[in-house]
């Protein structure tokens, strides 16, 4: 049993060290590669773009085909990838190793909570649980000081080195002490359609968007945009007529898991396009060194990580609209004292505040918002419920760095054009505050306690 939580733990622990690590390099990475903010945008959304369309797709593969072994094939695709973007020659093949690292992540990912569920039983699973959630946000932590160290006295390159002795542990341990488990009443077939077309559609939005850098809004962008929303149409029309969906659209009758989700995608794509331009911000503007620049996000990790247990049980105490709605405006006072600072001062007046305070914000929203998604639907549908919110959590966070990047490079300068996009964060995180408030009453909020 040990063996499966310890290969769970590091497993993951490689995507979270690069979810966090890899933003504060991108500065170093651009200079170094001589790339464009476009392309650096990419070597983030190559990666999100398959991540968030393929998790999915990933979890059924483990239920029918073996946890273990889908869990394996990920983590070996995960650490060639690595291999392969520590050894890019220049931003093409940085960009496309990535795309597969995304690959890797989407079939990993899901295993790791797959097997913790399988190989202990209801009593013992929660503890488990519970120590793979500390050590995923320790890693979360140590993520962009670890990033910004590499990058500082070594090479950023290192960042993705540090993957592959991880992943041979991780692949000795599952081939040695790890049972394999599935589904043995699975019968369902692979949705490749669905997963074919949320890449297609996803990928033509997000192409679009990032064409349209700079301000060059013109009609070929648009339409490559307005395609992407197309197939995503088709794609939620697929969804509804296939036997064994990759998304259940059913699930969405319900109004509390529809406005979660709704919630999650406005504040997420605030929250993931933020956390890409803020060290941009930090390096390129006020000249901060990596390690600096990877220290300065801690406040939010830290706050968010040590209130995370305390604000699990907010909503079988008070209901769901009270904490959802004050983390949202928290969360948009945060953006609002980003886009404060000019191009001097001290850290700790400020940017410490604004981490700060997006710290307590997401302690408020982070952890209700998971436990309301899995109240929203029965119980028998709460792994696939959880699927889907991770999914547009990081769809989201795909979507945020390519929107937020077309005010950042409009701006007549990068801070003025930083200063605009956390306005916009903001003006989602109110958004998402309205959908809490309209979406969970009083009366849910007497049911949930």
């Amino acid at each position: 049993m040990p063996w499966v939580l310890v290969a769970a733990i590091l497993g993951s622990s490689m995507t979270f060290i690069d979810s966090t690590a890899v933003n504060v390099s991108l500065p170093v990475m651009q200079r170094e590669l001589h790339a464009t903010t476009g392309q650096m945008q990419w070597v983030i959304e190559g990666y999100a773009l398959f991540l968030s369309a393929l998790i999915l797709l990933g979890g059924a593969l483990g239920d029918l085909y073996g946890r273990r072994r889908i869990f394996t094939i990920g983590i070996v695709i995960f650490a060639l990838a690595s291999a392969a973007c520590a050894l890019a020659p220049n931003v093409a093949t940085l960009i496309a190793a990535r795309c597969v690292q995304g690959i890797g992540g989407a079939l990993s990912t899901p295993g790791s909570l797959a097997l913790l569920s399988a190989a202990y039983d209801a009593k013992s699973r929660g503890r488990a649980i519970g120590l793979w959630s500390g050590f995923s946000a320790l890693t979360s932590a140590l993520g962009p000081v670890m990033g910004g160290w590499l990058t500082q006295h070594l090479s950023w390159r290192y960042v993705f080195v540090i993957n592959l002795p991880i992943a041979l542990a991780v692949v000795l341990m599952l081939a040695e002490h790890v049972p394999e488990s599935r589904d043995e009443s699975s019968d369902r077939r692979i949705d490749v359609l669905g997963a074919t077309l949320a890449t297609a559609g996803l990928g033509l939005v997000v192409y679009g968007l990032i064409a349209m850098n700079g301000g060059r809004v013109s009609a070929g962008p648009l339409a490559v945009v307005a395609a992407g929303l197309a197939v995503l149409a088709l794609f939620v029309v697929a969804e509804q007529r296939t036997p064994d969906p990759m998304m259940r659209c059913d699930l969405f009758a319900s109004r509390s898991f529809s406005m979660a989700n709704v919630y999650t995608f406005l504040l997420y794509t605030a929250i993931g396009g933020s956390m890409f331009f803020v060290p941009f911000v930090l390096i390129n503007v006020h000249h901060y060194t990596p390690t600096a620049a990877g220290a300065a996000l801690l406040p939010f990790v830290i706050i968010l990580t040590a209130a995370s247990r305390w604000s699990g049980g907010l909503v079988d105490r008070i209901g769901p609209r009270t904490p959802l709605l004050f983390g949202a405006l928290l969360a948009a006072a945060g953006f609002i004292a980003y886009a404060v600072p000019g191009a001097g001062g001290s850290y700790w007046t400020t940017f410490f505040p604004a981490a700060t305070i997006l710290g307590f914000a997401g302690a408020l929203f982070v952890a209700p918002l998971t436990t309301t998604v899995m109240n929203s639907v029965p119980v028998e549908h709460a792994g696939v419920a959880s699927g889907i919110n991770n999914a547009v959590a990081r769809t989201a966070g795909l979507i945020g760095v390519a929107l937020l990047g077309l005010l950042v490079t409009a701006g007549s300068s990068y801070l003025s054009g930083f200063r605009a996009a956390m306005m916009l964060c903001a003006l989602l995180a109110l958004a998402s505050a309205g959908s809490a408030a309209i979406g969970f009453t009083r009366a849910s909020e007497r049911e949930s306690a």
